[in-house]
């Protein structure tokens, strides 16, 4: 099963909802359910529980949880701020954390066995801006990454606005307090941040820049930049005859990692053997691609302005299209 977010009339998408999707063994897609509600820009399925939540990103935010046996909505809860972009559960499942980008805040929530969410915990609200005049007048928190260590969970908050990721300490009822601010190079506009597993590196997304910057960890929760790289084989930003490169979502698998970019249009391959990660190859995946899932051996691609699920297998072989409205995510379930 695939399960799919979109933007929907009232944000200026063209979707419907929450799209669930059954990939069949000739690899076709094909559509088993539809739940309506205001664009549910982004989905995370419950590890355990038999339901996923859904960011309602508009003005008045609210989080939708949807039972998965029959597509049903549950529960809705307001956000905590304005236009919540992202969502992500607590290696103890015990907490949802929010970030409501137009805000600039993160919400965490927490959750009961069943996956229902039982009420707000806490909610910190970032102040500061960033070079960019018009992206980056405000704070605007785009992430929100649980670390689980011995000394309790550490929350690291990924800010676009003022280009920093703020360190929290979450307490076991809930409540955040800062650790560290980690600053990253000016401009750059950070949206996603993943830990490479078995070391102390990580990956920043950089939507404004276009860029991909590595940072090491240490202590946890505190980064430090130590190298950037152009987030694609493809010419764009300072390339007169190409346009901007709003870099978008990041995937790390295995000694690969992948980059998708809303321009060049296209989810954009790294090599992590190397001292610093190496750009080989740019996969095609339809216009403006938000969001992608790799899943075994496919990669399907939230097209958001193509209209469209792009799937392809990176190691190569022909893609297939799904129409669907605005997809700006796309998991499995």
């Amino acid at each position: 099963m695939l399960y799919i977010g979109c933007y929907t009339a009232a944000t200026g998408g063209n979707g419907v909802g929450v799209t669930a999707l059954r990939q069949e063994a000739s690899g076709a897609l094909t559509q088993v359910g539809e739940l309506a509600m205001t664009s549910p820009s982004w989905l995370t399925r419950h590890p355990t529980a038999p339901v996923l939540y859904a960011t309602n990103e508009s003005a008045d935010g609210a989080i939708t949880t949807v039972e998965l046996d029959g597509l049903t909505a549950v529960d809705t809860v307001e956000s905590g701020g304005a236009d919540p972009c992202h969502l992500e559960i607590t290696a103890e499942q015990r907490f949802l954390l929010c970030a409501n980008y137009s805000s600039g805040s993160l919400a965490v929530f927490g959750l009961a066995t069943d996956g229902r969410i039982t009420g707000r915990t806490d909610l910190v609200t970032h102040e500061g801006s960033g070079p960019d005049a018009d992206r980056q007048e405000a704070a605007h928190v785009h992430m929100a990454v649980p670390l689980d260590t011995p000394q309790g969970t550490i929350v690291s908050a990924v800010d676009l606005g003022t280009d920093e990721i703020r360190g929290y300490r979450l307490s076991d009822t809930g409540e955040l307090a800062q650790i560290a601010v980690s600053a990253m190079p000016p401009g750059t506009g950070p949206r996603q941040l993943v830990r490479r597993p078995g070391t102390d590196l990580a990956y920043v997304a950089g939507e404004l820049a276009g860029t991909l910057v590595t940072v090491r960890e240490g202590p946890a929760g505190t980064f430090t930049p130590i190298g950037v790289e152009r987030a694609t084989l493809a010419p764009y930003g300072d390339d007169p005859a190409a346009g901007p490169n709003y870099v978008a979502h990041l995937v790390i698998a295995g000694e690969r990692l992948y980059l998708s970019n809303r321009g060049p249009d296209c989810v954009t391959e790294f090599d992590l053997t190397g001292e610093s990660p190496k750009a080989v190859a740019d996969h095609p995946s339809g216009a403006f691609p938000r969001h992608f899932s790799l899943v075994d051996g496919v990669c399907h691609v939230a097209a958001q302005r193509g209209d469209a699920i792009v799937s392809f297998p990176p190691a190569g072989g022909a893609a297939t299209r799904f129409a669907t409205g605005s997809p700006t995510c796309v998991i499995p379930g």
